[in-house]
């Protein structure tokens, strides 16, 4: 895939995540990429000087991105990190296995991000090195150009007060819209660490489950090994009792201690297995907490969702006031407008009957 690119590009990082985009219709909800954990790369082209992000899924690329100094990788968990990607229009996010990997890879974007800023520096340093010679336009007609290209300046008394007052409310109105929209995004913050909580915990219940499967295979062995054990000691037992019963006919002293040796060592054996079922069942006791861990997780997560979508309500309903706001400030606006070209009539009528007075007066 990309051979001409592969050729020139180099890696320089590479980690195992799971790969996850935002939904494009809610931009909230996250889409997992990727069944399974898979290679994030960081390439670097020698002859464009330009860093890339690349993730290939089977034979598809689930990411292509190019780096740029004004992209920040955000860490929004302990497993997991995001970031925006404006030329693909999407939002990508990667679910690490441990929060040691996470800590890499953010160091690793924070490294090529700076080295992504100094290479366009040194791209628009010489880009104004060959357009500098060709700018020669004077300065002063520029300046004539600015004074010409500016609107002029109008104060009227009279309106003053209610321009004022009509800005200042639609200054209120847009605080109140920037704070209800951080409210929003915040929101959508708790529900994107929701995800990757839950994402956590689905991974570690799926280990849990394995290992369970696994523990119960081992039980069932032991109980086996167990019972033969057990069965080997009652025989043991008999044998010695025989040997106690025949006294000095029977076999020797050392033979009935090598018996008992072997009974003590049976019994130790059975103890330890004892132990070990007993650890197996506390494991089961703490995949039944993950259990519930999990659908308390699924719990606050729908919440969030309601309350995301009760903040969506919100807003909208103040965007709506804004716009009948703006409009009666419109409105507002042309009817001072009018009474001042009526008052600019009166007062031109006054004048002309002014002078006219004066004219009358003199004769």
């Amino acid at each position: 895939m990309f051979p001409h690119h592969r050729e020139r590009e180099q890696p320089i990082f590479c980690a195992r995540a799971h790969v996850f985009q935002i939904d494009p219709t809610t931009k909230r909800n996250w889409i997992p990429a990727s069944k399974h954990a898979v290679t994030v790369s960081f390439f670097y082209d020698a002859n464009r000087n330009v860093y890339r992000i690349i993730s290939v899924g089977g034979t598809k690329a689930i990411i292509n991105c190019t780096v740029t100094p004004s992209m920040t990788f955000t860490k929004t968990s302990q497993k997991f990190g995001q970031w925006a990607d404006s030329r693909a229009n999407t939002v990508y996010g990667l679910g690490f296995a441990t929060e040691q990997q996470l800590h890499q890879f953010s160091e690793k974007f924070k490294e090529v991000k700076d080295a992504a800023r100094l290479a366009r520096e040194k791209s628009q340093d010489k880009e104004l090195a060959n357009t500098a010679l060709s700018i020669a336009a004077p300065q002063v007609s520029q300046d004539l150009s600015d004074e010409l290209q500016s609107p002029p300046v109008m104060c009227v008394n009279g309106p003053e007060d209610k321009l004022f007052r009509s800005q200042s409310a639609d200054i209120t109105l847009s605080s109140e819209k920037e704070r209800i929209k951080k409210m929003l995004s915040e929101g959508s913050i708790c529900e994107m660490n929701l995800e990757a909580e839950f994402f956590s915990l689905q991974d570690s219940n799926t280990k849990l489950v394995a290992a369970l499967h696994e523990a119960n295979a081992n039980v069932e062995q032991w109980k086996k090994q167990l019972t033969a054990y057990q069965e080997e000691t009652d025989r043991l037992r008999e044998q010695v009792a025989e040997l106690e019963a025949h006294g000095g006919h029977g076999p020797s002293d050392r033979l009935k201690d090598e018996l008992t040796q072997s009974l003590e060592e049976l019994e130790a054996l059975l103890k330890a297995k004892d132990e070990e079922i007993h650890i197996l069942q506390s494991k089961k006791v703490e995949y039944h907490e993950m259990e519930h861990d999990r659908d308390e997780a699924i719990h606050r997560l729908r919440e969030t969702e309601m309350r995301n979508a009760e903040l969506e309500r919100r807003i909208q309903n103040t965007e709506q006031n804004l716009n009948n706001s703006l409009e009666d400030r419109d409105r507002m606006d042309s009817e001072v407008q009018r009474a001042i070209e009526i008052l600019d009539i009166k007062i031109f009528d006054l004048n002309d009957l002014r002078q006219s007075l004066v004219k009358l007066i003199d004769k």
